[in-house]
């Protein structure tokens, strides 16, 4: 078992570790893989909890990276969370977000985005 030294990275916000930046090369080059990224969101429910805490913890180094990159947040009173990724042509995917950490959430984002590059 290896042992992970988080370091908190000044520049883009990331909880960083050794294997940084292979694992996160995607996230520097959001536009090279998809047109838009959409994320829908409850402002009070539990299931929306992991997103709230995605973007308070991800999205400005997300953004620090893509500057112009649309990242476009949708609030909504009672839904469940979910985000959209928009491709080329103007092929969508999506996926729910229920109850996942802001971890799980930074997870399924990789998916979406870079499923389409494959």
């Amino acid at each position: 078992m290896t042992k992970r030294i988080a370091v908190r990275n000044k520049h883009t916000n990331y909880d960083d570790d050794t294997n940084y930046n292979m694992a996160a090369a995607w996230r520097s080059r959001l536009g090279e893989y998809v047109r838009e990224i959409r994320i829908h969101l409850c402002q009070k429910s539990l299931s929306s909890q992991g997103t709230r805490d995605f973007l308070e913890k991800y999205y400005i180094g997300l953004k620090k990276d893509n500057p112009k990159f649309p990242i476009l947040v949708r609030e909504c009173s009672g839904i469940q969370p979910k985000m959209y990724a928009r491709y080329a042509y103007g092929k969508e995917t999506s996926v729910q977000l229920n109850n996942l950490t802001s971890d799980g959430v930074l997870q399924a984002m990789e998916k979406l985005v870079t499923s389409e590059a494959l």
